[in-house]
């Protein structure tokens, strides 16, 4: 049995990941529908709009993506996992990979899932997907919650206490990232260069010079960069640390 198909069963084989990814789907789809319905009593709607709540959803699937690390570490389970794969970057890759195309798949699910809802009770708004924009603001949240649940294993690889990690990515992205954002001097100029900002950046409507850089693709690149590098650490970290 391969490490990918042994972190599959592992994942699929207990109910919460099933309640959390219908959990992940069911609140983008509603809390979309929701607020592109708010957006609309003030402001034409747009593609964007109807994905102001993916962060809800992205926030479920990085909880997801932790628990699927530090439940490990907590029954003890990571030591057989590594004696089954001792090569510790293959096992931890293997799971990436897995919790990745899971988070993704409920991501595009739900992104797709609060669009289509928009664009059928709210039929004055301009929500059809006519260019790379508009695709990319719908099918590019599938990138960036799969990156998203990477980062989430990264975190419980090294912090390893559920609490703790749980803690973290609940703060991080919807909390920490705008606190920074408020700094006088600092916040304006490291701002751009959060990553959850960055992915913001990814999804939002183009202005002209908008995003990272002066674009949202290389808003995109450099999320997706950030994601690659903690992941990275944390399995450096792990290749060298006890259990």
């Amino acid at each position: 049995m391969g490490p990918i198909t042994a972190e599959r069963i592992k994942l699929t084989s207990t109910r919460a990941p099933w309640w959390s990814a219908a959990a992940a789907l069911l609140t983008t789809t509603g809390a979309g529908l929701l607020l592109a319905a708010t957006v609309a009593t003030t402001e034409p709607v747009t593609v964007a709009a109807t994905q102001s709540a993916r962060v809800v959803g992205t926030t479920v699937l990085m909880v997801l993506a932790v628990l699927a690390v530090t439940t490990e570490y907590a029954t003890g389970t990571i030591g057989t996992t590594f004696l089954a794969v001792p090569d510790r970057a293959a096992a931890l890759r293997a799971k990436a990979v897995v919790v990745a195309v899971l988070a993704g798949l409920v991501g595009l699910a739900g992104a797709l899932g609060s669009w289509a809802a928009s664009a059928l009770l709210l039929p004055g708004g301009d929500l059809a997907l006519t260019g790379p924009d508009e695709w990319r603001q719908v099918a590019g949240v599938r990138l960036v919650d799969a990156g998203a649940a990477v980062v989430a294993v990264a975190i419980g690889v090294l912090v390893r206490r559920t609490a703790g990690a749980v803690t973290l990515v609940l703060v991080w992205p919807a909390v920490g990232e705008s606190l920074i954002g408020l700094v006088p001097v600092v916040g304006p100029a490291v701002g751009p260069l959060l990553p959850f900002q960055a992915a913001d950046r990814f999804l939002a409507d183009a202005p002209a010079g908008g995003g990272l850089l002066g674009s949202p693709w290389l808003a995109g690149v450099w999320f997706a960069l950030f994601t690659a590098i903690l992941f990275a650490i944390a399995v450096r970290v792990a290749r060298h640390r006890d259990l």
